[in-house]
């Protein structure tokens, strides 16, 4: 028998939906040490579900081990507020899933839910690497020697066929009420002039600049269907947030702002040209041109950026599921959002072109499907 543990959980899904897996670890919160350890993969579920179904692998681990008080921590800021009981959870394929994890958490005396940001939660995220790499190969994760190597079964729920194949309501296959994301990149800098890597940098408007936000905010003003409160979310940078206050003003609403909808940290090649940055790193630069995977010098990856933007889509669509949102951002970002939607690759990264002021409107469905609707148009700016 043990008092306290800590329950640390994840989950992902390479496409969103699409093969998915989740991890979890039981540690003794004084030393650290691993109790039990839980992973499989999922088939094909969204992120959102394999993470839910981590926290309860984690909880049904703890409660085998006979503990009292329990600390969850995960990397899903989505799933943290809605188990703390301050966001609602209004996507439909969540719910279950939540009352399951609510029903264990009633066998201990307390369950407290902490956000941690990934790097804190690497070992839950490689167990759930693990076991959709296994998964892919067409086997299950075999842990000799670790405390607790069987794998807790997720809810069936999560085994049935997603609601879309089992009641298509339209030639999509997508049912339920979208999320409409209006994706809105920021407007002209001085930095975009030259066309310079423009990231972290906090730069302002031009006066052009200006203008064409001005121009992009009349346009969404005057969209159909933009429902009864449309939201306005916004890059912390102030060239977004600048983008983002006249399409706030248009519409009559306030800006929020995200801080992981900021442009990707280009390090040391902040404010180079394309070919400045290649001079400068010659080997580097190629193989970044090739590979998400890549930094810049003293900068993140393609593949870091996507991740948190993953995570301020799942915050976006827990507070403002079945609504419409204009999202400001920056290309990579914007890049990242409709590489899900499409359920593509990184690939996507190095072919899409997007302008400045450029709007992109993609529909998410609670089901998991999307409808990209419109890419890069820039009509407004005519």
């Amino acid at each position: 028998m043990i008092s306290k543990v800590v329950v640390e959980a994840d989950g992902g899904s390479r496409g969103n939906p699409g093969p998915a897996g989740y991890g979890a670890v039981v540690r003794d919160p004084d030393t650290g040490d691993v109790l039990a350890e839980r992973q499989d993969g999922l088939g094909v579920a969204t992120n959102n579900v394999a993470e839910y179904t981590g926290l309860i692998a984690g909880l049904e681990a703890a409660v085998e081990l006979g503990a009292s008080t329990v600390e969850a921590r995960l990397d899903s800021k989505l799933v943290v507020e809605q188990m703390s009981g301050r966001w609602k959870i209004k996507n439909a394929a969540l719910q279950p899933l939540a009352l399951r994890a609510r029903e264990l958490a009633e066998r201990f005396d307390r369950v407290t839910y902490t956000w941690v940001p990934r790097a804190k939660n690497a070992h839950a995220d490689r167990l759930a690497n693990e076991a959709m790499d296994a998964q892919a190969e067409g086997h299950k994760v075999v842990r000799a020697g670790t405390p607790a190597a069987t794998s807790a079964a997720p809810p069936k729920e999560d085994r049935r066929e997603p609601a879309a194949q089992r009641s298509p309501q339209r030639w999509t296959g997508a049912s339920g009420t979208p999320t409409r994301l209006l994706l809105l990149r920021h407007a002209q800098t001085p930095l975009s002039i030259d066309r310079r890597y423009s990231g972290a940098g906090d730069v302002s408007l031009t006066e052009l600049g200006l203008r064409q936000a001005e121009s992009a905010a009349k346009r969404i003003a005057t969209m159909d269907d933009l429902g009864e409160q449309p939201h306005v979310v916004s890059s912390p940078l102030t060239r977004a947030t600048q983008t983002a206050q006249k399409v706030a003003d248009a519409l009559g609403v306030s800006v929020e702002t995200h801080r992981e909808l900021r442009e990707t940290d280009f390090g040391e090649w902040e404010g180079l040209t394309f070919d400045e940055a290649a001079l400068r790193d010659p080997e580097l630069h190629r193989r970044w041109l090739r590979n998400a995977s890549v930094r810049p010098p003293g900068g993140e990856s393609f593949d870091e950026v996507h991740r948190r933007v993953r995570r301020a889509e799942s915050d976006v669509l827990a507070r403002y599921g079945g609504g419409t949102v204009v999202i400001v951002s920056h290309v990579t970002p914007i890049k990242s959002l409709l590489r899900s939607a499409l359920d593509t690759g990184p690939s996507l990264l190095y072919r899409l072109h997007l302008d400045l002021a450029s709007l992109s409107v993609v529909d998410l469905y609670p089901d998991g499907n999307a409808s990209v609707r419109l890419v890069n148009d820039t009509c407004h700016l005519n």
